[in-house]
């Protein structure tokens, strides 16, 4: 799948994003992604990223992840190695005064990565007002995600009209000593995903501190060219 996605910040486009999904020889799913901020909100924070993730596809339970962030002069390259008791973290900033990455290890089993949990996510049956927990490592620390199915409408956007299941998204981050925190920057989400058998990521409205960023498909395209009708 090749999928592109537009992000907008309090009503103003600020980023763009382009992803493509494949399942590799070895059994896994591979997530490939870029983003880079764009327009007015470039000028005032350059930004550009790319997101790799490897989950087996049997399981669904991530094996690697790696994130590269460019932010004005400061590079920032992530890299999660996850096993059956948990995952190492390792974090390497350029220019940076220490040596060597930061090293951080996270025991918990069954634990997510991005890509990983919305895999999980989609493949449940989600009916009206289920809730999913699950725990996520997104990058150097570890949250909560409480998903809570609000139920069916129809959503139209850039990419057309679908008949959608609504998400609300509450994250706790996970403390030192397991207990739960409040998220200082994400206040919740809700997430729209695709009432069909391919359950597409459609839209993410979030409230952050510094207002609400919504991420919309614009387009995506099937490597084996089916064709599909939402209208």
């Amino acid at each position: 799948m090749h999928a592109k996605y537009g992000f907008g910040w309090s009503g103003f486009p600020g980023a763009a994003a382009e992803i493509r999904v494949t399942k590799t020889s070895g059994q896994r799913f591979q997530f490939d992604g870029t983003i880079h901020t764009t327009g007015f909100v470039r000028a005032l924070w350059k930004f550009d990223g790319t997101h790799t993730s490897s989950v087996n596809a049997g399981t669904l339970r991530p094996v690697e992840m790696k994130q590269v962030e460019n932010v004005r002069n400061k590079k920032t390259i992530t890299s999660l190695t996850f096993d059956s008791s948990g995952v190492t973290s390792k974090e390497t900033e350029t220019p940076d005064k220490t040596v060597g990455p930061k090293v951080r290890r996270f025991d918990c089993p069954n634990l997510f990565d991005l890509y990983g949990a919305l895999l999980y996510l989609r493949s449940q049956p989600l009916q009206d007002r289920s809730i999913q927990r699950i725990v996520v490592y997104p990058a150097t620390s570890a949250y909560l995600a409480t998903v809570t199915a609000l139920g069916r409408e129809r959503l139209t956007g850039p990419s057309g009209t679908y008949n959608a299941i609504k998400l609300d998204l509450q994250l706790s981050k996970i403390g030192k000593t397991r207990e739960l925190e409040p998220h200082r920057k994400f206040r919740g989400g809700t997430v729209w995903i695709s009432d069909d058998s391919d359950r597409l990521l459609l839209r993410v409205q979030a409230q952050i501190f510094v207002g609400t960023v919504v991420a919309e498909l614009q387009s995506v395209e099937f490597d084996d060219a089916k064709s599909k009708s939402h209208e």
